[in-house]
């Protein structure tokens, strides 16, 4: 346990963005999943708006550093290439 008041802040601080983090990384897998049903479904319409959703939101993730850049630039681009692949099929 922490004895100076900077240290005990610190603990706090970072439980609470801990909390922030963990609400945001949440909300990502959740959007994600939903854009990979509404494309089970063979819903591209639905799945269109919710990849440009989920794009947004990952970038945005990433430019808070939540999750890195390099990974939400490669989650948008296998969403991306999986829409296109069953939209040809």
């Amino acid at each position: 346990m922490a004895n100076i008041k900077s240290a005990k802040k610190r603990i706090t601080v970072i439980q609470n963005k801990t909390l922030v983090n963990r609400r945001v990384k949440d909300s990502l897998k959740a959007i994600i999943k939903n854009f990979y049903k509404a494309l089970d479904a063979k819903d591209f319409a639905t799945a269109q708006e919710k990849l440009v959703l989920a794009e947004k939101k990952l970038m945005k993730a990433a430019s808070k550093n939540i999750i890195h850049k390099n990974a939400a630039s490669r989650k948008v681009s296998r969403m991306t290439v999986a829409l296109n692949k069953a939209k040809a099929e």
